[in-house]
């Protein structure tokens, strides 16, 4: 059904709808299948969580070789001491570690609320200061309003999130700008010759591929060629 009303469910975003609506109207395009198959018919990018998964690893892998600095040293620490399992710490700790290598705003991202908070209760002001690590559950919020407060996988959230910049025609904001376009390109395949979906200064010249973003991207390509 999701595929078969793709159509009319881009109709009702293109022309504005409010989120909250939004919600009603189509209550699975927030949850972790319905927000694939709409990506999936979008861009025609599949959102694979294992290879997802795999990618994270070796991003988190790359960082944890080159970079011992401090600024990294307490994620690391905290990797160590968690009692998840190896998939779900690697891809728990990527975004973080990738915010903290790009030198890019945390608190723009990630908002913190108590465990029994309800949804509906959420007030977006409030910044995250426990770690993705830390959290047992997570929620999406679009234009500030809780789209899917039920995630218990940080990998879920994680797809659900960047889904979400696609399909509800969101551009990235210049604080993000670096780690979001790496995700782009190198999580979800997502590679375009020119064009950017972040909200930029007109006057300044734009590259194709951020030059931070290259740099990381071949830095992968030969520490995966060495190992």
């Amino acid at each position: 059904m999701m595929r078969v009303t793709f159509f009319t469910q881009r109709q009702d975003i293109i022309s504005g709808t409010e989120t909250s609506d939004l919600t009603k109207e189509w209550p699975y395009l927030f949850e972790i299948t319905g927000m694939k198959i709409h990506f999936e018919e979008l861009t025609g990018m599949d959102m694979d969580e294992n290879n997802i998964a795999n990618k994270c690893a070796r991003v988190v892998s790359l960082i944890k070789h080159n970079d011992k600095t401090e600024r990294m040293a307490a994620i690391f620490r905290e990797m160590e001491t968690s009692s998840k399992n190896v998939a779900d710490i690697n891809v728990a700790v990527f975004l973080p570690l990738l915010l903290k290598y790009f030198n890019e705003e945390k608190d723009q991202m990630f908002f913190k609320v108590d465990q029994t908070t309800l949804p509906s209760e959420v007030d977006c002001t409030e910044l995250l200061r426990n770690s993705t690590l830390a959290a047992e559950h997570y929620m999406l919020s679009v234009d500030q309003t809780i789209v899917n407060g039920r995630i218990t996988v940080f990998g879920k959230a994680l797809t659900l999130m960047f889904g979400s910049y696609y399909c509800m025609n969101i551009s990235y904001l210049a604080g993000q700008a670096a780690t979001l376009e790496f995700l782009q390109r190198c999580l979800f395949k997502i590679n375009p010759d020119k064009g950017s979906k972040v909200v930029r200064n007109t006057s300044k010249t734009h590259l194709a591929v951020n030059p931070k973003v290259l740099t990381l991207i071949t830095k992968i390509a030969d520490y995966e060629w060495r190992a």
